[in-house]
């Protein structure tokens, strides 16, 4: 992170500030200060700072000075939500400030003269305001002015905050102390100080802050609540009840603290009194690690407050507003060629959010990963680091272009530091070094550079102590041997790892075998540290922002010797010192280039001599054929969802440039002098490039082999077989891949023909069927150009206007997978039914259909392909047994429908299915099995006593069955008197035939012989109920009464006990005492039973004498109209009459 200060802004009349406060989401910046002084500044923003190389605006849009006040302006506090401003004043006035028309005024004033107002807060959702006097009197008001409650806490207050959630408000004193008190203002806790000695009084609280969590949490365990205390001390807390606060010291006089507006960094403002006063700002992360320090002209900072974008602090200092630049230390890196790595968070997702970025494609990847630590970049890949589930325990995720995990290690070092090659990562903690060689597929060395670090183990991971041995055991940690000096930066390039401590030592480490070269000393405690592309020279930040060079001696060491001291072979390069430098980037191809960053501006070194610097703010991705690629992530990051080309920022070097302007300018020849001098290849193919668009052969071929680019040479040779200048013209436009204009000279030429050749080769078939249109080309090429299209939309899953265009070029293979995949089933039939057949396209539309179980189509395709075996399959796989019985009769193929039948109805009746099996049975036509398998059903739920109606539905579709192969047999036997009548038989020996082979078949299952008999038997017991409980008893009787011929399906005691029941209610006592004599005469139920049929008996007989006492009422027959006296109806024209006239 590195900050800078950027802008001054001076009060008028030398007037010292106050109080001051950023409003974070409309940019106004409001400041109070003595004499009653109140200002509302907002700086300019909009087309005046737009651009690749915008930077942040400084210039002010608004400069209003508010006037109310008489007194110093002690605090002020914005209320975003609702867009207010609240200042209060030393003598108690208390203003509320609305925007009107561009211009603020008044809204409402309240005032208190007896006592001061020392701070005043509006709650996070702008609903509520505490305003707390230094007498200890509260007061809590809504956002209409409306007063809330009062409560006088007899205690002298210094601050108030709100919780984020609005439901606790803190109360600090000028003792030192802190209370917690509900919304309501009833006394919560106490809030634990940890600075207090005992017997002593703990120091002023000169400041309080607590983070709302509006923008989310980088860490869901770091602290947000902190308290700054006017000796150095502070103690950041992760909620009230915090017993476990983090405790820092700034070693200076603090006098204000402020959260940045995603919580990630607190900023310190305060005062040093060593040989002369300082002022200065200090920022520490949300965990306690100091960032940055930055010295501040001036004797005191009385207020300090964060941009909305967390980019800026303003200062309130003496009479001045100091405005300083931030550049965040984002979890970003650079890999490949074009692979931009971000880090950023969802307010929706606990876990971190890892945008892989394609700057050249735009294409985006966004991985989520859990605690990520660090990110780095090197060669084709980057890593990822990330906390472990266990306790000390670090992962290492190597990741591709596109986020694709390609491997990991677990690692028990802390990575604070990383670094990484083509080849190696490299992951520091304070005391160690951890390094990995990691595989990746697909990826070869150079010879003699990957010959690793493998043991005589064969481990591809080494550990070891700055201080220490090198060893190949990766769970090595920092504990082993503890120094005081500790690492603080780590560089690598493919040939040397850089280490460096605080105190300015490096140790130098070579690549492969990972030996330490020598140890060299630097004049500083270095922060970033970059090597050039040959490793002879070192560039290093130090803490200062101060950028130095040195140079390495690249000679080896000794060997031999058992300890390298520190030696002084690195040597700085004098008379060069850049400050204020955040970022840096070497040239891959030229160890003299780099690129540097100061403030806002972006540096180009050659050397030790800078280019004209260019306007910039970007981060540096890339420095490579004399361009620079960088990527403004403050812009990124405030969409970073949605990264775009506009947030790359390309800029080429001054030798570009120039050579560009001279190729405008002067001779060829003179040119071509320059670049001798300056030889590059970027050079090198700039005038390659300027002679091809002059025509001049000759200067192309010398640049482009001067250059060593082969297909450069080869393309000239190709121009000089063609001797027309206009074709050469045109193939020089296909070069510089302006197709457009090539294609035109070939039109001008009369020479459509090559415009078409040049659009077929380019694959632009659009522009191709348009050409063919206007006259070029044949039918052949306008067929292929229809299918070429028709498959571009098909890629592209445009079926509607693929199927168009396949259609066109009549190509049915192609429209069958179009109208398929539109689930156009009726055109794929209608496709179906152009076909000849024989073709084995029908097979595959057959195959469509009978994949989304379309029988029918599906079974004409088969057949008409010749694969009736297939059809039959078809058939069967989707349930439709009818068809396939059929179309086995008719192709002769019976054997194969009756074998799948047999075994899938097999496995159906094993597995219990009987219903399906049965299904299956009917389909098949085999209706003689269902009819056996309906009987076994409706025995299984009669033995379960089940539902008597349901019982005899599966009777009844027993019986059904039965009826079908009766009268199947009958059609079958007509059938073939009709198709053989040279046999001699009539149809009336063909009938009894048919009805012989029933009965053979009949007679194997007996319940099928009478296949009504269990549907009979069972619609008389359900009459005899439903007559019963209707009061109908003698008809009940008469029903009940028929059930004695079906004692082979029913119960015969229920049947009995039935026939008892209802002769008792229809008073015929005389069948009541038969039926009662039927139930004792019983043998196979239980004796106990059979006692209490007798008592019951005996009970009713000796009230009743077993005489029928009622006559038989006369009804007359449905079926025959003749009168129904007895049981018996003699004149009726159906065997089995009660289950007519009774219904």
């Amino acid at each position: 992170m590195f900050l800078y200060l950027s802008k001054k802004i001076s009060m008028p009349n030398g007037i010292k500030l106050c109080s001051l406060t950023w409003n974070s989401e409309q940019g106004w910046l409001a400041c109070g200060g003595e004499l009653g002084l109140l200002k509302v500044l907002k700086l300019e923003t909009g087309a005046a700072v737009e651009g690749p190389c915008a930077t942040a605006p400084s210039n002010l849009s608004m400069n209003q000075t508010l006037e109310g006040h008489h007194g110093m302006v002690l605090a002020v506090s914005w209320n975003q939500n609702y867009r207010k401003l609240t200042s209060s004043d030393e003598q108690g006035l208390i203003i509320v400030w609305v925007l009107h028309k561009g211009m603020w005024f008044e809204e409402m004033i309240n005032t208190r003269e007896s006592s001061v107002v020392r701070d005043l807060r509006w709650s996070c959702d702008g609903q509520k305001i505490c305003i707390v006097y230094e007498d200890g009197q509260v007061l809590v008001g809504n956002v209409d002015g409306n007063r809330l409650w009062g409560k006088e806490l007899n205690i002298q207050l210094a601050f108030v905050e709100w919780s984020p959630d609005s439901q606790f408000i803190l109360f600090c004193t000028t003792e030192g102390t802190c209370q917690i008190h509900d919304f309501n203002g009833n006394f919560v806790a106490q809030l634990c100080m940890h600075f207090g000695v005992k017997g002593s009084t703990t120091p002023d609280i000169v400041g309080i802050d607590w983070y709302n969590g509006l923008e989310g949490h980088i860490d869901p365990g770091a602290p947000t609540l902190a308290l700054a205390f006017l000796n150095g001390k502070l103690q950041l807390m992760r909620h009230e009840l915090d017993e476990e606060s983090i405790l820092l010291d700034s070693r200076m006089a603090n006098s204000c603290i402020k959260w940045s507006p995603d919580g990630g960094v607190l900023a310190v403002a305060g005062s040093t009194q060593r040989d002369t006063p300082s002022s200065m700002v200090q920022l520490y992360s949300s965990n306690g690690n100091h960032l940055r320090t930055l010295q501040i002209p001036g004797t005191r900072i009385s207020a300090v407050s964060w941009e909305g974008g967390g980019l800026r602090l303003a200062l309130a200092v003496d009479a001045y507003i100091y405005l300083a630049n931030i550049r965040p230390e984002y979890k970003w890196a650079f890999s490949g060629n074009s692979t931009c790595v971000y880090e950023f968070k969802k307010k929706d997702r606990g876990e971190h959010s890892v945008m892989f970025w394609d700057i050249r494609t735009c294409e985006r990847n966004c991985k989520y990963v859990n605690h990520l630590v660090a990110v780095c970049g090197g060669g084709q890949h980057s890593v990822l680091a990330t906390l472990g589930q266990e306790s000390e325990q670090f992962i290492l995720i190597l990741c591709n272009s596109i986020g694709s995990p390609v491997d990991s290690k677990y690692i028990k070092l802390e990575p604070l530091f990383l670094a990484m090659n083509s080849h190696y990562v490299f992951v520091a903690s304070e005391n160690s070094v951890y390094a990995w060689e990691y595989q990746t597929t697909g990826i070869h060395s150079a010879p003699g550079v990957r010959q690793i670090v493998q043991t005589a183990e064969g481990a591809a991971e080494r550990t070891f102590h700055i201080d220490g041995q090198l060893h190949s055991d990766p769970d090595l940690q920092d504990d082993t041997n503890e120094c005081m000096d500790h690492i603080c930066c780590i560089c690598c390039s493919e040939t040397i790892l850089m280490v460096a401590r605080e105190s300015g030592i490096v140790h130098r480490y070579s690549l492969p075998m990972l030996t330490l070269e020598t140890k060299d000393l630097l004049h500083c405690r270095p922060q970033v540290m970059e090597l050039n592309c040959n490793s002879t020279r070192l560039s290093v930040i130090d803490m200062n922002a101060v950028l130095s060079f040195y140079d390495l001696n690249t000679q080896a060491s000794d060997t031999n010797e058992q300890r390298i001291e520190t030696s002084y072979d690195c040597k700085k390069v004098l008379d060069f010192e850049r400050k204020d430098v955040w970022n840096m980037k070497w040239a891959d191809d030229n160890p003299d280039l780099l690129a540097v960053m100061e403030k806002t501006r972006m540096y180009i070194l050659r050397g030790t001599d800078p280019e004209e610097p260019v306007s910039s703010s970007a981060y540096l991705c890339s420095f490579h054929d004399l361009q620079i690629q960088a990527v403004q992530l403050d812009e990124v990051m405030q969409q970073p969802e949605q990264p775009g080309k506009q947030h790359v920022f390309s800029h080429e070097t001054k030798t570009v440039r120039d050579m560009q302007q001279m190729l405008r300018a002067v001779d060829i020849q003179d040119a071509y002098s320059y670049i001798e001098e300056h030889s590059h290849p970027r050079l090198w193919i700039s005038l390659a490039n300027h002679a091809l668009e002059k025509l001049d052969l000759s200067f192309t071929e010398k640049a482009f082999v001067k250059c060593k680019s082969y297909y450069g040479v080869q393309f000239v040779k190709s121009l000089h077989i063609l001797k027309d200048k206009f074709k050469q013209k045109a193939e020089v436009c296909v070069y510089f891949k302006r197709f457009d204009e090539a294609e035109q000279i070939y039109l001008d030429m009369d020479r459509s023909d090559l415009a078409v050749a040049l659009r077929v080769k380019l694959g632009d078939w659009f522009l191709v069927e348009k050409l063919i249109q206007n006259g070029a080309g044949d039918d052949l090429l306008l067929e292929l150009t229809w299918n070429n299209i028709g498959d571009y939309f098909a890629d592209r899953k445009n079926w509607s206007k693929a199927a168009t265009y396949f259609a066109k070029a009549e190509n049915p293979d192609k429209l069958a997978d179009c109208y398929y995949a539109l689930e156009n089933w009726g055109a794929l039939a209608k496709l179906m039914d152009t076909i000849h057949d024989g073709s084995p396209l029908l097979l595959s539309i057959a195959k469509k259909f009978a994949s989304v179980g379309i029988c029918k189509q599906a079974m004409i395709g088969f057949v008409r392909g010749g694969q009736t075996e297939m059809a039959i399959d078809c058939c069967m796989e989707l349930n439709h047994w009818d068809k396939a019985v059929k179309l086995a009769k008719k192709h002769d193929c019976e054997n194969i429908v009756e074998s799948a039948i047999m075994k899938y109805t097999k496995y159906l009746l094993q597995s219990g299915n009987l219903l399906h099996a049965v299904d299956v049975y009917r389909k098949g036509g085999q209706h003689l099995n269902a009819a056996k398998v309906l009987n076994q059903l409706a025995r299984q739920m009669a033995a379960k006593k089940a539902s008597p109606l349901e019982v005899k539905k599966f009777y009844v579709l027993a019986a059904l069955e039965v009826e079908a192969y009766r009268a199947s047999i009958l059609t079958s036997q007509a059938h073939m008197s009709h198709s053989k009548p040279l046999l001699g038989k009539t149809a009336a020996a063909t009938t009894l035939e048919g009805l012989i082979q029933h009965d053979a078949a009949t007679s194997m299952e007996r319940s099928l012989e009478n296949a009504w008999h269990g549907a009979e038997a069972y619609h008389l017991w359900l009459l005899a109920h439903r007559e019963l409980y209707a009061g109908h008893f003698d008809q009940a009787m008469k029903a009940a009464w028929w059930l004695r011929d079906y004692e082979d399906v029913l119960e015969i005691a229920d049947i009995y006990s039935l026939i008892a029941l209802t002769s008792f209610y229809s008073k015929h006592y005389a069948e009541c005492s038969k039926a009662f004599i039927k139930l004792e005469s019983l043998m196979n139920i239980p004796e106990k039973r059979q006692k209490v049929y007798a008592q019951l008996a005996l009970s009713i007989f000796m009230q009743f004498s077993p005489v029928s006492l009622c006559k038989t009422s006369s009804r007359t027959c449905r079926s025959c109209f003749s009168p129904v006296q007895v049981l018996l109806i003699p004149n009726a024209h159906y065997k089995f009459q009660p289950s007519i006239f009774l219904v």
